[in-house]
């Protein structure tokens, strides 16, 4: 069983890449013509998400540079050691709703210092994959088509990842604790 999902990961996204043209093609579908219109509305929409995720970026500075993170990590560490969590995945659960990059660099940092297997490691993978980048799906999906009330989307998308990096926690403890 694991050489038949093995063969067909390696071979899914090769054979969907030269499948889709080819059955475009069969349909009569301008394949290019296709192709370079789909880049020019991406061009235009990378163009228009431009601000927003300056924006972004600039807040997420601001937060790191304000000494804001260390006051909140010096805040909550001895309640994270009294519940048992290392407190060195706070930071990723702080990062991660606001950067998909800056939280995988962090985590992989974690991983580096403590091992792949480490409870630290464990936990910091399982908040990657349980977790997501709300701010910045907002900021982009939201900018491109020109949203400019989220309504409960913020609320929803943040509380989604509170609690998946609260079970992240609590399922590694269980599970690897």
């Amino acid at each position: 069983m694991y050489q038949l999902i093995s063969l067909i990961s390696t071979w899914a996204i090769p054979v969907m890449i030269a499948f889709i043209p080819l059955y475009a093609y069969a349909r009569k579908v301008p394949v290019y013509e296709s192709f370079v219109d789909g880049a020019k509305e991406g061009f235009g929409t990378a163009i228009g998400i431009i601000p927003h995720l300056v924006g972004m970026m600039v807040a997420i500075s601001v937060f790191r540079a304000s000494g804001a993170l260390d006051y909140l990590m010096g805040f909550v560490t001895p309640m994270l050691r009294g519940l048992g969590v290392p407190p060195e995945v706070l930071p990723l659960g702080l990062l991660r709703p606001l950067t998909g990059t800056g939280s995988l660099a962090y985590a992989t940092e974690l991983i580096r210092l403590h091992g792949p297997d480490s409870l630290i490691g464990r936990i910091a993978s399982t908040i990657q994959g349980s977790t997501d980048t709300t701010l910045y799906v907002l900021t982009v999906y939201f900018g491109a088509v020109g949203i400019r009330n989220g309504r409960y989307a913020l609320k929803v998308g943040l509380f989604s990842d509170l609690v998946g990096f609260v079970a992240a926690i609590a399922i590694c403890l269980l599970a690897f604790g």
